[in-house]
């Protein structure tokens, strides 16, 4: 079972009780505003997600990550890896992505969590290249992806919700290069 740690998180899969705690987090109107439509999710609507995110690592070898605060145990979230079928231009892709709870922003998290995720892309699945998506004006997603090396490469429109979106991708050799 994959685990990852960082000096201040624990990067692991799902359990039962990560649901209520997530679904809180899906549940904040702020935290949901650059996801999708801005729709908050319901604790019923999480566990689906939940057990999706479990079948991609079943299925893929990779997946979302429950982010533990190792200091307290809570979940502040997510982050890690999927295929971002939504935006069928940018296919074959790996996304990293991250959600964290409003009280874990500001602090550096959700960069020290994404650039293990990266990591374990790169280092563990030998992907070439990673992808990460932000909505055009989630200026904080954007500041992480630049954060984890990752630039600009294709302005599109989300298909289904026609929002402007930014792709930032990073590849393996620039990765290395980096490292």
């Amino acid at each position: 079972m994959v685990r990852l740690e960082t000096p201040r998180l624990i990067l692991r899969r799902w359990r039962e009780e990560d649901v209520g705690p997530m679904a809180a987090v899906n549940g904040d109107p702020e935290v949901m505003r650059w996801i999708r439509d801005g729709g908050v999710l319901d604790e019923r609507q999480t566990r689906a997600r939940i057990r999706a995110w479990e079948g991609e690592w079943e299925s893929r070898g990779f997946g979302l990550f429950a982010v533990e605060v190792r200091s307290t145990g809570e979940v502040a979230g997510f982050t890690g890896l999927s295929v971002p079928e939504y935006l069928p231009e940018v296919l074959p892709a790996v996304e990293v992505g991250w959600r964290l709870g409003r009280p874990h922003w500001g602090r550096g998290l959700a960069t020290e969590a994404a650039a293990a995720a990266v990591r374990f892309g790169f280092e563990e699945c030998g992907l070439e290249r990673i992808v990460s998506i932000a909505q055009v004006g989630n200026d904080a997603s954007q500041r992480v992806m630049a954060k984890l090396g990752m630039r600009p490469v294709l302005d599109t429109v989300h298909p289904a919700l026609g929002r402007p979106v930014r792709v930032f991708a990073l590849s393996s050799d620039q990765y290395v290069g980096a490292g």
